[in-house]
């Protein structure tokens, strides 16, 4: 049976980055059975804080947890990953089945936490959760995170997961081999797994020898290393040469904890801690919500540092890499993180609001005759902020007529003016969830042409126009072979296509499922304004000096992609999307609008990674990545550039 849902968005759905939780109990197990009367407080929030930030992951999950202090010879890392379609739910599911079962047998000893905690899984101290999307390579379970470098000394067993994307794989990988490793995969996960293991063996041994130089016996030097293992050394060796986004969680085998974020900010991280607790998530809402508290008390991960959690419960923020210019991902801001951030809410709706001049232009300022409307449900936010602004240019329009009709006004003209207003409509629902057993394109284009119920009656056939609100148009291949049509249905004069964000015109090689230039219809509208200009001459330009570089050292690289775009305005690439975009017999008119990036950094100022629209990638492996790529799409090749 085949699964369409992917296909049905306004915007062609892209998977990216993945959610992290790590936490910590810092009480003994029996405190919170006494406080909150429960003997899985810690399971209970782990599940909540990956449940809220399911939106993060779709494609797996996995959690581990690490026991304390556990005798010799009993298991004290316990890990289940899951790659169905509900896969928090199953891993989950998983895990309380044991529970259920003692349960039955011995309904008393689920109230007794040292008993759990000796002879059940997931009853310790520090708990790691991933959600997977899978952005390359395959969906089966073995690529669901965590994952785990096991070793029979405590302080060298590594449990890893993180939301990452490493641009310079190869080069790591090649120095792994060169000091003798031999990596099961060339992968940016157990890349690295390999170095922070690699690092962490490293420590561990000179601590070992230190001490034993020293004349203490084996048993109590274990306990040493695990009191003074210096995580910060660790890490800031491990991360010297990556070239990515990340944010790394990681547990050690004797209770240690950490999340590193790299030093461009570009990977979301969040942290809390108070006396009983310490977490860290990839999005700060989620803490607000599990657990209670202010945002006021929510910290975000500077860039280029890491939150290291000690088995002795001391949480500290320290530098592992030195920061370079803050280029936190925009699309967070966008489209990736859930809404009920108080300030990603405020920047969704400014970004509505900004592009409003732009759509009265679009409709030659005609409100009076234009319906406004929103697909997807993830563009609600930016809606509202969009109506607000035509709200304010209507109420600045009836202020003027009052002013200037004030000695002849009458109680029919004063309603006809308050009567001034945007006409707004949900035009478009989506229906269930659709499977089917068709597997041919036209037949399976018909059935993805039906997903959305519209709403007849809601705009005067010919008369009115159609402004629909998007928060991305990457691909356009579901607007043109369904939205458009489906729209077209209810016979506006025009249909305008708004996407609150900028033209995506550069690939993204630090954790978004937008790997190929050939992909976006912003470059395929740029290549076909070529043709139209006779300028096919720069595409072969382009592509030498991409060939010369191939070669180079990352840092020496420079995106000469932009120069694809450059004889071109915005405006002059819409169009050509607006013309490349429009379904062959339909009847009204369509023009795509987008975002301008002044109006994505007034909106959103503090998070101003933008390399998907401007080409500015935030580190050196970037350029090598986009001039790959299109070498890429000239010789013919669909696959990544990384």
């Amino acid at each position: 049976m085949l699964n369409i849902d992917n296909r049905l968005n306004m915007s062609d759905q892209i998977k990216h980055e993945c959610g992290i939780v790590v936490l910590r109990l810092l009480k003994p197990l029996e405190y919170y059975y006494k406080k909150y009367g429960s003997s899985f407080y810690g399971l209970n929030k782990l599940y909540l804080l990956m449940e809220k930030q399911h939106n993060r992951g779709q494609d797996g999950a996995g959690i581990a947890c690490v026991k304390f202090d556990v005798e010799p010879g009993k298991k004290f890392i316990n890990r289940v990953r899951s790659n169905t379609n509900t896969p928090i739910k199953d891993i989950f599911k998983e895990v309380n089945a044991q529970f259920e079962k003692e349960f039955e047998h011995n309904p008393d000893s689920l109230n007794d936490v040292n008993w759990l905690k000796q002879n059940l899984e997931f009853t310790g101290e520090l708990f790691i959760g991933h959600l997977r999307y899978g952005t390359f390579g395959k969906n089966d379970i073995e690529a669901c995170h965590p994952f785990i470098r096991q070793n029979n000394w405590l302080t060298r067993n590594l449990v890893l997961a993180g939301n990452f994307n490493l641009t310079n794989v190869n080069e790591l990988f090649d120095l792994l081999v060169k000091k003798g490793q031999n990596p099961v995969e060339k992968a940016d996960t157990i890349t690295i797994l390999e170095k922070v293991g690699s690092f962490l063996d490293k420590e561990v041994e000179k601590d070992f020898r230190r001490y034993k130089d020293q004349g203490i016996d084996n048993i109590e030097i274990t306990k040493l290393v695990a009191e003074n293992l210096d995580l910060q050394h660790i890490l800031t060796r491990s991360c010297k040469r990556w070239d990515g986004g990340y944010a790394i969680a990681g547990l050690l085998g004797h209770g240690d904890a950490f999340v590193l974020r790299d030093p461009s900010g570009i990977r979301p991280a969040f942290y809390y801690h108070d006396d009983e607790i310490a977490v860290i998530t990839s999005e700060r809402p989620v803490i607000q919500t599990a657990l209670n508290v202010p945002i006021e008390k929510i910290k975000e991960i500077k860039p280029g540092h890491a939150v290291i959690i000690k088995k002795n419960g001391d949480v500290n923020e320290v530098l592992c890499k030195e920061p370079t210019e803050r280029k936190a991902c925009s699309f967070e801001r966008i489209y990736f993180s859930r809404g009920t951030d108080v300030d990603i809410y405020r920047e969704r709706k400014k970004l509505g609001e900004l592009i409003c001049p732009a759509v009265l232009k679009s409709i030659d300022f005609d409100i009076v005759n234009t319906v406004f409307s929103f697909i997807p449900n993830t563009a609600e936010v930016a809606y509202y902020g969009m109506v607000e602004g035509l709200e304010k240019y209507c109420d600045k329009a009836k202020q003027e007529l009052i002013l200037k009709e004030a000695n002849t006004l009458t109680k029919d003209r004063l309603e006809e003016i308050f009567a001034f207003h945007p006409h707004v409509e949900k035009i478009a629902v989506k229906d269930a969830k659709l499977r089917t057993f068709i597997t041919q394109d036209n037949q399976r284009d018909d059935l993805v042409a039906h997903v959305y119920d519209i709403t007849y009656g809601a705009i005067r056939s010919f008369k009115d126009n159609l402004v629909v609100l998007d928060d991305s148009i990457v691909r356009g291949t579901t607007l043109k072979q369904s939205i458009l049509r489906i729209l077209d249905r209810l016979e506006p004069k025009k249909i305008v296509v708004v996407s609150s964000a900028p033209q995506i015109r550069y690939p993204d090689c630090y954790g978004i499922d937008m790997a190929k230039l050939s992909d976006f219809i912003a470059f395929q509208a740029a290549i076909e304004l070529l043709k139209d200009t006779k300028k096919t001459n720069i595409i072969d330009e382009v592509y030498n000096k991409c060939k010369s570089q191939e070669t180079f050292p990352k840092e020496e690289v420079k995106n000469h992609v932009k120069e694809i775009y450059k004889p071109f305005s915005a405006e002059q690439i819409s169009a050509k999307i607006s013309e490349l975009l429009r379904p062959e017999g339909i009847n009204a008119e369509v023009e795509i609008i987008y975002q301008s990036i002044e109006n994505l950094h007034a909106a959103c100022p503090n998070d101003k990674g933008d390399w998907y629209f401007t080409g500015d990638y935030p580190t050196p492996g970037g350029n090598k990545v986009v001039n790959k790529s299109f070498i890429n799409y000239v010789e013919g090749k669909n696959e990544r550039a990384y």
